[in-house]
């Protein structure tokens, strides 16, 4: 079965040519990872825990674009540019809006984000089967 790739309107659009917003292949959803910007382009203002917000916000949308929900996800990886300063804020935004069961997970410090200066970016993995 070839890969279907998604695209919804309902979360910031990919750079054309350079990625998709997800790729379904057969029961799984590989999301790009997505940063704190509205769907109209916009980094979100205020704190990390804001970003966050805004981008697990963003992966719900393309996940919905897929047929998919939060409660698919099976994997998750973060990249913060703070590990040290800002792993405790991240945690408490995804516990709150990640469902249980709470799927597997890595967080990692980079020494800089590609979008704006970003301090935060996430990517999923999904799963309907």
């Amino acid at each position: 079965m070839p890969a279907e790739f998604t695209l919804t309107k309902d979360a910031p659009a990919p750079l054309p040519g350079i990625y998709s917003q997800a790729v379904r292949a057969g029961n799984y959803v590989y999301t790009s990872g997505s940063v704190g910007m509205t769907k109209e382009g916009e980094m979100v203002p205020g704190t990390v825990q804001d970003r966050t917000r805004q981008v697990i916000q963003n992966l719900e949308a393309v996940l919905i674009g897929s047929g998919m929900s939060l409660k698919n996800v099976v994997k998750a990886n973060i990249y913060l540019s703070n590990l040290s300063k800002d792993f405790n804020a991240v945690n408490e935004v995804y516990r709150e809006m990640m469902p249980e069961p709470k799927p597997a997970r890595t967080c990692v410090g980079v020494a800089e984000l590609p979008a704006g200066g970003t301090d935060v970016e996430i990517e999923f993995v999904a799963y309907d089967g």
